[in-house]
């Protein structure tokens, strides 16, 4: 192995083509580099320099491995510059998991400040349901997620609630109740429901069940739809009514309505919060950076 100062004694005689300037340069004795060029001659298997009592000059093969020092050196430089870099939580690349974020407009806010004040950073932005951002946290393929409550269990992830929303209720507009507000939620006992599938989304979903079970019954649900957006428009094609998160709510429809529930139970459980998750055995100095600013930027409490 050539160690880099012996690529620094050798591009610094290759530079002044003078070994007695080269020591200088370098601050040392000359023999000692007349001896370390020897040494690389001998390792590279090929004169390096031509010499006599007059001139020091590159030979050909000199002349390439002059270029080829420079450049692993420069390499390296760049190498140990971004390492550092990245220690500090200046560089480096983060995977982000999300449900549909288009509600949540200071939480956006602060993701774009990120990626201004950390142009360096390079944030790759996955949408993904509930259980596969837990899946993606396990198996080391999102570095930071936001989801429902998974419910169930995940060792060794981190959770810190965002926010919290009221959960409502989504109407075809045509249907008997629209004008009614709030909407008894024992009043829907024989509706039709549309729903997320349990195993994308087991504490969204089952929380959906018990409001329901509050009220008396137990939900029909007739057609089901991996995305939250899915539902509201099968509710506008009257398959059914959902319960939502109240960011789900969109005042530009006329074929759905969007009502507040009446059921006699905790205010826990007609709330549902959005969480952000990380794996905390997995250290990351960018990712903790983002966190920072996601609970200043949100005002999250977490003492």
């Amino acid at each position: 192995m050539i160690e880099t100062r012996l690529l620094q004694q050798f591009i610094a005689v290759a530079e002044e083509l003078h070994f007695n300037r080269a020591a200088q340069r370098l601050h040392m004795a000359q023999p000692p580099l007349s001896q370390a060029i020897r040494r690389l001659e001998q390792d590279i298997g090929a004169p390096l320099f031509e010499r006599n009592s007059r001139s020091v000059v590159l030979t050909p093969a000199g002349t390439v491995f002059l270029q080829w020092a420079r450049t692993v050196l420069e390499t390296l430089d760049q190498g140990v510059e971004h390492t550092r870099r990245v220690a500090q939580g200046m560089e480096g690349h983060l995977t982000l998991t999300f449900i549909n974020l288009a509600p949540y407009r200071q939480l956006l806010q602060v993701l774009r400040h990120f990626r201004s004040d950390y142009p360096a950073v390079a944030l790759t932005m996955q949408e993904a349901t509930t259980q596969e951002q837990v899946d993606a946290l396990e198996h080391g393929r999102a570095d930071l997620a936001f989801m429902r409550p998974p419910g169930r269990t995940a060792p060794g992830l981190r959770w810190i609630t965002l926010l919290e929303e009221p959960i409502i209720l989504a109407l075809p507009a045509s249907h008997r109740l629209a004008t009614t507000d709030p909407v008894p939620l024992a009043a829907l006992a024989d509706d039709d429901f549309v729903a997320s599938p349990r195993h994308l989304g087991q504490g969204f979903h089952d929380q959906i069940v018990q409001l329901c079970h509050a009220a008396g019954f137990a939900p029909r649900i007739v057609q089901q739809a991996r995305h939250l957006q899915t539902l509201v428009a099968l509710v506008a094609g009257e398959f059914g009514v959902a319960l939502l998160p109240a960011s789900m709510m969109d005042a530009t429809r006329d074929d759905v309505v969007f009502r507040a529930i009446e059921v006699n139970t905790s205010e826990q459980l007609r709330h549902v919060p959005l969480l952000m998750a990380w794996r905390e055995q997995t250290p990351s100095v960018i990712r903790d950076q983002l966190i920072e600013r996601l609970r200043e930027g949100l005002s999250i409490d977490t003492s």
